[in-house]
């Protein structure tokens, strides 16, 4: 497979994030889905919508999330419909939970750990996506991008908690905690590639490397970022702009690095990039194209 490319910015600027996707010279057509984070209750280091305005306008996008499998303020569709208004989202765009109804499944016949994926059935109704991913450290999967955003972000709230407890049916919401780290990072890699294959290619991902805390945007309370940020990035291939990050993390001259890097491999985070490469949706080898 030859080298991905993944553009990049150290311009962290909403303009910014157009620049770099135009980069990709990909036409998203009909009607397109963007998968944010909508950000926990509390949190203070989610991407906020004014960021994001010019680039989800810029596609004519829907701004689409799924709800949690754990408690908190975004575990059921009103809840969570409630908080996108709190936090903007749905001021400025239309927001679709596309697990608020029922799911359908998403067969994976080469799946590593699991077979299927448990998917809102509002998927249904979009033709491309745009991954809009918040680079960061996460307490669970060492790392949240573009493989998470897929993975874990598009799954409904049962299909998170059949990622996370590798398949186990029925589990319940203690069995999350318990399951064996690799099969649950390979199961997002499973995961994940399901989406990119619903998509067919109609599907480009960005990655900002900013307010870069340990914890994910998923937690109420959480760390204060721990590095400087860093910049932009849009590839046309998920596991080339998530290794891409990483590579930046580690090659940075940021002191506060070692403390996310702890974190990433405390978790095993990078061993999902490489379930997902033995699957064939994408490489580790890539070419990072700087953009002025």
């Amino acid at each position: 497979m030859e080298k991905a490319k993944v553009y990049f910015t150290k311009e962290l600027t909403p303009d910014a994030v157009v620049k770099v996707f135009q980069k990709l010279n990909k036409e998203l057509p009909g009607k397109v889905a963007v998968k944010v984070h909508s950000g926990e209750r509390g949190n203070q280091n989610y991407l906020k919508p004014e960021f994001m305005k010019p680039m989800i306008e810029y596609v004519n996008g829907t701004v689409v999330e799924c709800n949690t499998a754990y408690d908190g303020a975004r575990d059921t569709t009103e809840k969570h419909m409630k908080l996108m208004e709190e936090h903007e989202w749905s001021k400025y765009f239309t927001v679709d939970i596309m697990d608020s109804e029922e799911d359908i499944v998403l067969d994976i016949p080469n799946g590593k750990v699991i077979q299927k994926n448990y998917v809102g059935k509002n998927i249904q109704n979009y033709d491309s996506m745009l991954v809009l991913s918040h680079f960061k450290g996460h307490p669970m999967g060492g790392y949240g991008g573009a493989l998470k955003q897929l993975s874990i972000g598009v799954a409904s709230g049962k299909g998170k908690r059949y990622i996370h407890c590798a398949g186990q049916e029925n589990a319940s919401y203690e069995d999350m905690f318990h399951t064996e780290q690799e099969k649950f990072l390979e199961a997002m890699a499973d995961a994940a590639s399901s989406v990119v294959e619903y998509f067919h290619g109609n599907i480009a991902y960005i990655n900002v490397m900013c307010n870069m805390s340990v914890d994910c945007d998923c937690c109420n309370v959480a760390e204060d970022p721990c590095m400087k940020d860093i910049g932009i990035l849009a590839s046309l291939d998920p596991i080339a702009i998530d290794q891409a990050c990483i590579d930046l993390v580690k090659n940075s001259n940021d002191p506060g690095k070692d403390h996310l890097l702890e974190r990433i491999n405390s978790r095993q985070g990078t061993h999902t990039i490489d379930a997902a490469v033995e699957l064939g949706y994408g490489t580790k080898e890539y070419e990072l194209i700087e953009v002025e």
